[in-house]
């Protein structure tokens, strides 16, 4: 899922938070991975201007998560300095509505017809990037997957998942395994 990639560009190492989209560079590279949802071409390359307006929507979306959560506690990469609730949920309708879209109907030789969302106007690059990015966490908050949001509590862990069983705690395996050691020394340390 787009949205959930995109917020996970703020990841954790052992060496603390790493942002993929800290530089031109990093902003680049992770688009080029994720061309195809953001309808790229293969020669993208980012400016410093895109990528702060990129940053700066996805500090919006995690904001918007963050409430999503809610009662949970929020992902700890960045809680304690997300931008406000309205800001946010303005910033992220604006960059959506900012490149309308409409659907287009192709049909390929052999195959069958699908109806595929495409921008209805001229829009610049990062507008249009900003309008997949924004449209993407937009059905993610407002659809039923919602209510299975979560921010992973394990330690140093700063993503967000949602929960594909009733059983699941914790973002992946890795996580998982982190937290019960985590446990299990705490346990043994009291002693």
């Amino acid at each position: 899922m787009l949205a959930l990639e995109f917020v996970s560009t703020v990841r954790a190492t052992r060496s603390g938070p790493v942002d993929a989209l800290a530089d031109v560079a990093g902003m680049t590279a992770w688009a080029r991975e994720n061309a195809g949802g953001l309808a790229l071409g293969d020669g993208f390359t980012a400016t410093e201007e895109l990528r702060r307006e990129v940053v700066e929507l996805r500090q919006a979306v995690r904001a918007l998560f963050a409430r999503a959560v809610a009662p949970g506690p929020a992902s700890a990469a960045d809680a304690h300095r997300l931008p406000g609730f309205a800001g946010s949920l303005d910033l992220v309708n604006a960059a959506a509505l900012a490149v309308p879209t409409a659907s287009r109907l192709e049909w390929p030789d052999g195959g069958p017809p699908a109806a595929r969302s495409v921008p209805a106007g001229g829009a610049d690059e990062s507008a249009r990037i900003r309008a997949v990015l924004a449209s993407s966490a937009i059905a993610l908050l407002a659809g039923a997957e919602r209510e299975l949001l979560r921010a992973c509590p394990a330690p140093r862990c700063v993503l967000y998942f949602v929960k594909e069983h009733a059983r699941q705690e914790w973002c992946s395996t890795g996580c998982g395994n982190r937290a019960r050691a985590a446990r299990h020394y705490r346990q043994h340390k009291a002693r």
